[in-house]
């Protein structure tokens, strides 16, 4: 017995709006961080918007094997923050170096203080050469849905 499938009058077609062509995606375009021979540490996360735009979230604190992450991600939330003009607010958590299936994971958890939607947020990001700059990537990953639900409202 034969079954005949349907013939298909036309290809299914998302509707784009005009608003979604316009809508950009912050983008990740710059990263420091130093140390210095006294044991302090500082880093600069840069967020680089339409036409050139660019925000720096800077954080500076005590150098340490976890320290050096905590620093990182306070530095990727307040260049979240800056693009906002704080209409979004974030509060670290924590962050987590982990090793899982033989490869190197950062975990971070961060808590939405100001802003739409769930009020706490996880992201990871597979580390395997810079747990530093892993950490930035893992908060823009955790912050990701919120930011993107911003710049279509804005």
């Amino acid at each position: 017995m034969s079954q005949t499938v349907p013939e298909s009058r036309e290809p299914l077609t998302p509707t784009v709006t005009p608003a979604q062509l316009k809508r950009e995606r912050l983008r990740f375009s710059d990263f420091r961080f130093t140390r210095t021979p006294a044991g302090q540490c500082s880093c600069e996360v840069e967020l680089e918007w339409v036409d050139g735009v660019r925000v720096v979230g800077k954080a500076g604190g005590q150098s340490s094997p976890m320290g050096d992450l905590r620093i990182a991600a306070d530095a990727a939330l307040r260049a979240l923050e800056m693009f906002s003009g704080s209409a979004l607010q974030f509060e670290l958590v924590g962050v987590k170096l982990l090793r899982a299936f033989d490869a190197n994971v950062v975990i971070v958890s961060v808590n939405v203080k100001r802003g739409e939607g769930p009020p706490r947020l996880l992201g990871c990001y597979l580390a395997e050469h810079d747990a530093i700059r892993g950490t930035v990537v893992a908060v823009l990953n955790a912050t990701n849905r919120v930011l993107g639900n911003f710049i279509a409202t804005r």
